[in-house]
């Protein structure tokens, strides 16, 4: 007959398998999975049409208020970069179809914010995806200062978001598409733009909040504002909107206003601190003159009381040699 001998194991009882993660967190991850999957399935069901998806993004080119915010340009090395704005890149997205873009927050702690852009073409199942992290500072040229205000924050988060969202879109479409995008806006702009003297007073106006004055628009365009073309109302669309956008600065693009000639002389008027110290010290030498010695003083004087030669000297008058001829 055998008996059974029960080990005790010295460190405790096995214990039982149980899932540590919280039911909460199971609950979002199967939820995110399945929408993941959905998408799949149901792109895959409807897949995009291309002509009619290029149809659609030229059509929407066709429009003045979407061509004139499609395009933005700014200045580096001397030379001007354009391309697709973050609403063209949009729209683009939108007509494509089987699109899924946007921006995320990741957290907000220690004065930054951790933010994600992505793109994804769900029917081909690529994505791209930029993680990065915004300080909350605003860098201007007086100096950079740390945000407080919510909504500072937010817009500053929102404005470098989009940024990366429009690099995310445009490397998930294909390049003849946006190029096809690109064109069509041009030819838009070109076709719409209003040279009567209200549409360039309207736009002159657009640019007061930026601080540019008509001058500096006429000086940019090199010509009258009565005269402008439509090829330069096209250029300035997308200086307007690179500056609404925060790509570029005022200052990369329009020269500063010269002063009046009246500003500028009493700017000349003005003398530095150094420059009225020399004058004191160049008039203080000047009345720092030498004494004259004893012996050379009366020579001086002897000189100065000697009558110039000739000074007495008179020419005759010609009516009073004639009579003293005729008396003769």
């Amino acid at each position: 007959m055998t008996t059974a001998v029960a080990s005790l194991n010295p460190f405790g009882s096995p214990a039982s398998m149980q899932s540590t993660v919280p039911a909460a967190q199971t609950t979002d991850s199967a939820r995110a999975v399945a929408e993941v999957q959905a998408a799949l399935v149901i792109a895959r069901m409807n897949p995009r049409d291309q002509r009619q998806s290029m149809d659609r993004i030229l059509n929407a080119c066709c429009r003045p208020q979407l061509a004139e915010t499609a395009l933005y340009s700014y200045s580096r090395g001397g030379s001007d970069i354009s391309g697709p704005s973050i609403r063209l890149a949009e729209a683009i997205a939108q007509q494509w179809g089987n699109m899924q873009f946007g921006i995320r927050e990741l957290s907000n702690a220690n004065g930054k914010s951790e933010v994600q852009a992505f793109a994804w073409d769900v029917e081909t199942n690529t994505r791209r995806e930029v993680t990065f992290s915004v300080p909350h500072i605003r860098h201007t040229r007086a100096g950079s200062y740390k945000l407080e205000d919510p909504r500072d924050i937010y817009e500053l988060v929102a404005n470098q978001g989009a940024r990366r969202l429009r690099a995310c879109i445009l490397s998930v479409i294909p390049g003849d598409v946006i190029e096809a995008a690109v064109s069509q806006c041009l030819v838009t702009l070109k076709s719409h733009a209003d040279t009567s003297p209200e549409g360039i007073q309207k736009l002159i106006s657009a640019f007061e909040p930026f601080g540019v004055t008509k001058t500096q628009i006429e000086k940019f365009c090199q010509c009258r504002a009565d005269a402008i073309k439509p090829a330069q109302i096209v250029r300035l669309r997308k200086v307007y909107a690179s500056l609404k956008d925060g790509m570029s600065s005022p200052e990369e693009w329009f020269e500063p206003e010269e002063k009046p000639a009246a500003e500028k002389a009493s700017a000349s008027e003005k003398k530095s601190l150094k420059d009225k110290l020399k004058e004191r010290k160049s008039i203080a030498q000047s009345e720092e003159v030498q004494p004259a010695s004893p012996a050379e003083q009366p020579q001086q004087v002897a000189a100065e009381d000697a009558p110039d030669a000739g000074a007495d000297i008179k020419e005759p008058d010609p009516w009073v040699q004639s009579f003293e001829q005729a008396q003769k």
